[in-house]
């Protein structure tokens, strides 16, 4: 007899697109085959057999939308169809007893959680493989962002079904990782046994099983497929058709080397015709072997991402720089003072607390400086909570976690934080979540030894602040002499669309201010 096969738990999504019918009437799929592919505004998902059997009919088609519980198709299992088991005969009670009851024991769709305002992440290592057992909260998979590396947990306790990602794939918020039977559950029942046991079903309609979908060639117009992601780095990149880019992706689906060849010809065609677009003149191509020796290398990942942004930054954002120069003599007398006192509490009191403290209390009186411009730079969002992110230097590159309510918190509570989110970031440990929601960046390069520098702007922040290092001048006293000083060099870099020059130069005075006062600081 025939069973409605129907979609599975798909998460909160309903009214899901159906992009591809996998089988047609008179397949014969084994447990897990894939049936359709759907695609959501976050990913795209293949719904899987939850046994093995000949397909009937098929209940939709490409372009319907279905939620959890819609029928998709009809499914006679294995071993129990009328040619293969005739009425006057009964089927052998092993055969019966080998199909699932119910779809209880069907495996479960596992996706990637949210990870923050990241997408497009690289998968670097895959830590299961089916038939793994795994613990709720044990480690699947492990990305790497620009800013840290991060391991993917199991949401719940079971074993691995199948995994749908491998090393070097590219993942967002919602992408399929695995299939996992929850622990607990009846398992699906394998084809293997029922197929030996069962009279096989004639299918005279059909003369060989479907073959397995194979990976698509370059593809262009219809409609396009391309996950969240890449529909996000198209719009950035102004590509408003996607179905006019060629597909080289699975399933057709459109790749982020895709968008970038097919933007790549357009900018090479544009630069022929007189170096259209900004007008700027194309990039000089300089045969460097020509005057010596060289040595190529590939830029490193970390490089080549941050790059990306820097240069987005930098051109989107009007910046404007104010220096200034913070009397930190008594602040350094008092943190010296305070040093063992602190190190007995268990915290290292550097001088980057008390900036940290000073930015939060001058954030809290400039709210321009604390808010930031919508996407469509129709809007200004005004922030009522000051979160501080601070730059930590790794080996693998700059990582900026984040300082929560720092006008809220006092200068050990900020020494700690720190402390903690160096330490993780320096291993590699640091959470996405503690590294989003900030409101303003302070860049410190006062351990390299610079004097001043012009930070980039770290959108959608509207303003950076720069640190160097401090140096004792002679400072005129007012009274006919110098008096020596260790002033702190400070630069900050506003968005001028959000931040006018005098309202910067008020807050970067403001700051060095409290670092001038320490009992104002404290208070």
């Amino acid at each position: 007899m025939a069973e409605d096969i129907k979609v599975p738990d798909i998460g909160e999504y309903s009214n899901v697109d159906v992009i591809e019918i996998m089988v047609q009437p008179g397949d014969t799929v084994a447990a897990e085959d894939s049936l359709i592919a759907l695609e959501t505004d976050k990913a795209t998902m293949e719904i899987p057999a939850p046994k093995a059997g000949v397909v009937k009919a098929v209940t939709v088609k490409e372009g319907d939308k279905v939620s959890e519980g819609d029928v998709i198709l009809s499914l006679e299992a294995e071993g129990s169809s009328a040619e293969a088991a005739p009425a006057e005969t009964a089927v052998p009670a092993e055969a019966s007893s080998s199909a699932p009851a119910s779809s209880s024991g069907a495996p479960q769709v596992v996706n990637v959680p949210d990870i923050g305002e990241y997408s497009d992440v690289e998968v670097i290592e895959v830590l299961i493989k089916p038939g793994d057992e795994l613990q709720e909260e044990a480690s699947m998979v492990t990305l790497e962002t620009d800013k840290a590396t991060m391991d993917i947990p199991a949401p719940f306790a079971g074993t691995v079904a199948e995994v749908k990602l491998q090393e070097g794939d590219k993942v967002s918020q919602g992408d399929l990782i695995a299939m996992m039977t929850p622990a607990g559950a009846s398992p699906a029942a394998a084809p293997e046994p029922v197929a030996e046991k069962a009279a096989p079903a004639p299918a005279p309609e059909k003369t060989a099983p479907a073959a397995a979908p194979q990976a698509t060639p370059a593809v262009t117009g219809g409609k396009a497929h391309a996950s969240p992601a890449m529909r996000r780095l198209a719009r950035e990149l102004g590509v408003s058709e996607l179905a006019t880019v060629p597909a080289t992706g699975r399933k057709g689906c459109i790749t982020e080397e895709d968008l970038k060849q097919f933007v790549k010809g357009i900018v090479q065609s544009a630069q022929s015709g007189g170096g259209a677009g900004l007008g700027l003149l194309p990039d000089p191509v300089v045969d460097f072997a020509k005057f010596g020796d060289i040595e190529t290398q590939p830029l490193p990942r970390i490089k080549k991402i941050s790059g990306d942004n820097l240069a987005r930054n930098w051109v989107r954002v009007p910046h404007i720089t104010f220096f200034e120069d913070a009397d930190i003599t008594e602040l350094e007398a008092f943190r010296k003072g305070k040093k063992a006192a602190a190190e007995k509490a268990g915290v290292k009191l550097t001088p980057v607390p008390f900036i940290v403290k000073a930015v939060a209390k001058a954030l809290s009186e400039f709210p321009n400086v604390n808010s930031s411009l919508s996407a469509d730079g129709a809007s200004q969002v005004f922030k009522q909570y000051v979160h501080v992110g601070v730059a930590v230097d790794t080996p693998k590159g700059l990582m900026v976690p984040v300082i929560r309510d720092a006008d809220q918190k006092g200068i050990y509570d900020i020494a700690r934080d720190l402390m903690e989110y160096s330490t993780q970031a320096r291993e590699g440990k640091l959470k996405p979540e503690s590294m989003q929601g900030g409101c303003f960046t302070i860049s410190s390069l006062g351990g390299i030894g610079t004097k001043y520098f012009a930070p980039i702007v770290n959108m959608p922040e509207a303003a950076i602040l720069g640190v160097s290092k401090a140096d004792m001048k002679p400072i005129y006293d007012g009274n006919g002499g110098f008096t020596p000083r260790l002033m702190l060099p400070l630069s900050l870099s506003a968005d001028h669309r959000v931040i006018d020059g005098a309202e910067a130069g008020k807050f970067i005075v403001t700051v060095a201010q409290y670092l001038s006062d320490i009992k104002e600081l404290v208070l």
